[in-house]
């Protein structure tokens, strides 16, 4: 083969590789819009239960959720389980949801069991502690953080009575059906190379993310958002209008293409780096 015949037929193969990873970032992108988009109708579909929907009162003391459909549980006596989803956090009851980081759920049990189940799990946060251990690489639900099943409708009511004393409260939608769900030993863990896919940046962190300090969301995030903000009550992020207690800032342009009128960066602990 001369010369010229083998240039000609690198670069056609280089060129090959180039678009298939060029179609691979796109497609990758794509599937995380995607899991955004089933986390918003989970949301909303929720929220469209009266008589079973997360109660008000839990969802205003809540300082970050955690949406994750389609949560795969197979078990032959030993059980495991596994999904993917988002996580929206907040420094103060007040103010608005970050934008959405990515993370993965998994846990395993023993006993007595045989089967496959599919469920939408939604986790309701109610202290910093919790958040601060998952933006620092994982938390462990029972031991890192409590963990309890969450209440619904009127027994949600009702329990507003006696106090929300668990830090994280855990839901499921299995078939209809829609309760609270035991998630001991589950962990939850940041999806790195899903938020890269997202924000269109290689090791951005879920620091990063929650500061207001990556690149911008696509239109999806957005909507996931809206839709959150509409549950909980809560002024929509940068929306025109500013709170109260939230001076609008200057128009100039925010570090590392955030929003001009994003809140102030906010502080979490760094995400361990395997």
């Amino acid at each position: 083969m001369s010369i010229r015949k083998k240039i000609v037929s690198t670069l056609f193969f280089s060129a090959i590789i180039a678009t298939a990873a060029i179609v691979n970032i796109a497609n990758a992108g794509a599937r995380e819009e995607g899991r955004l988009l089933t986390a918003t109708e989970v949301l909303q579909e929720v929220q469209a239960m009266p008589d079973q929907q997360i109660p008000d009162a839990l969802l205003s003391r809540a300082y970050g959720i955690a949406v994750i459909p389609d949560v795969t549980k197979v078990a032959l006596i030993f059980g495991g389980r596994h999904g993917n989803g988002v996580l929206v956090v907040r420094d103060k009851l007040t103010a608005p949801w970050s934008n959405p980081t990515f993370i993965s759920v998994t846990g395993g049990s023993w006993g007595f069991q045989a089967g496959a189940q599919s469920s939408d799990i939604i986790l309701v946060f109610t202290s910093k502690a919790g958040i601060e251990g998952i933006a620092g690489g994982k938390l462990t639900l029972g031991a890192d953080a409590s963990v309890a099943t969450g209440p619904v409708g009127r027994q949600g009511s009702a329990a507003t009575d006696l106090g929300f004393n668990a830090e994280i409260y855990s839901y499921a939608r299995t078939r209809g059906l829609f309760g609270g769900i035991a998630l001991d030993g589950s962990v939850i863990s940041i999806d790195r190379s899903a938020n890269a896919s997202l924000y269109g940046k290689s090791g951005v962190t879920a620091t990063e993310i929650f500061s207001g300090l990556a690149p911008a969301a696509p239109a999806t995030a957005q909507r996931f958002l809206e839709r959150l903000a509409q549950a909980t009550h809560t002024a929509v992020r940068n929306s025109p209008a500013p709170q109260a207690d939230m001076p609008a800032t200057s128009g100039a342009q925010a570090p590392n293409g955030a929003a001009p009128n994003a809140e102030p960066p906010r502080t979490y602990p760094l995400e361990q780096q395997k």
